[in-house]
């Protein structure tokens, strides 16, 4: 089980990373939400632990970008802060779960062993690992992209906000997606970055995985098509 701990302060990063290690876990660190919404939203983390008061981004934001891009991995909530409000709001965002400062390594443990047997008792039900239209394939556990550019085969590595994008033109054969969609899928409903990014990303597909995949319906936004159909 792979976990990513998005959390600033360092003593408490390093003793959640050093216990979950020493039963088993690979850990990864980052330090504040900005990182932790790249990485949780690439599909290599199986378990997010998600401190609410992080610098650049909180965590309470962090969840709702990740939930607004469809990004379904599980979160545990950890916070300093006790009241009521605070744990509904976590829940109600999406959040799996939630404990608080200061806790029992115990505790911590025991609640990412429960998100790990709920992971192995639903793995049956996923319906798909892999997501293809004609010869592009997707899968969702690697972020590898295999498809036919020029007449020869050819394995893709995606950076997470490209395999976020194929991902929803995949899910959504055929149909015209406007770049606001886009924008609030892969990016989350709060970016306020680059306006033209949305252009950029669907050029760095287009050159992965071939221009005629991807067709501009002018004024409207843009489709994934099988070219071979």
């Amino acid at each position: 089980m792979r976990i990513l701990i998005a959390e600033d302060e360092a003593r408490i990063a390093r003793f959640m990373e050093r216990g979950l290690k020493a039963n088993g876990y690979a850990t990864t660190v980052v330090e504040d939400g900005i990182a932790a919404l790249d990485l949780a939203s690439g599909g290599e983390f199986d378990l997010l632990i998600l401190d609410v008061g992080l610098p650049r981004m909180d965590g309470f934001q962090v969840l709702k970008a990740l939930r607004g891009m469809d990004v379904q991995i599980p979160i545990l909530m950890v916070t300093a802060r006790t009241g009521v409000e605070d744990t509904v709001q976590g829940l109600e965002s999406g959040a799996n779960d939630y404990i608080a400062k200061p806790f029992r390594f115990e505790e911590l443990l025991a609640r990412v062993k429960l998100r790990a047997r709920e992971a192995t008792a639903g793995a049956g039900a996923v319906s798909a690992d892999v997501l293809t239209l004609g010869d592009l394939s997707l899968d969702l556990r690697s972020r590898i992209a295999e498809c036919t550019v020029d007449g020869a085969p050819r394995e893709v590595e995606l950076s997470s906000r490209e395999f976020t994008m194929a991902r929803v033109f995949l899910e959504n054969p055929g149909q015209v997606l406007t770049r606001d969609l886009l924008l609030s899928k892969v990016w989350g409903y709060d970016y306020d970055g680059a306006s033209n990014v949305v252009d950029v990303y669907v050029g760095y597909l287009r050159g992965k995985l071939g221009a005629p995949r991807l067709v501009t319906v002018r004024g409207a936004g843009y489709k994934m098509v099988d070219p071979a159909a």
